[in-house]
């Protein structure tokens, strides 16, 4: 399991903005993942880098243990990480997401 970790600690320290989701971003496979999607857009997010877990179980475990967070999708801004889906759409509807997004340097 320590090489998914390692995949993960890599993916979401090296790129700006990371959403592990069911599905792609042209193709969700979940309301969740596509609503996480859909708020990111919205937001002005232009460094997106999603993975799919569907593709791969031992990421989709890993990821939940990663972050001993339970549920699918997870995004990660500047490495640390943000919430589900939920969490997301709060912090998009107060206005701290775009202030993260934008320290993070990911908005256009």
């Amino acid at each position: 399991m320590s090489d998914v970790q390692d995949f993960i600690r890599e993916t979401v320290t090296t790129n700006p903005v990371v959403l592990f989701m069911k599905g792609t971003a042209q193709f969700p496979q979940c309301g969740f993942s596509g609503r996480a999607i859909q708020i990111l857009k919205t937001s002005g997010v232009t460094k997106l880098v999603t993975v799919n877990v569907l593709d791969d179980e031992e990421v989709r475990q890993g990821i939940k243990e990663f972050s001993s967070w339970p549920t699918i999708p997870q995004l990660y801004v500047a490495g640390e990480f943000i919430g589900g889906s939920d969490i997301i759409a709060e912090m998009y509807e107060n206005g701290e997401l775009a202030t993260v997004l934008k320290e993070a340097g990911a908005l256009a």
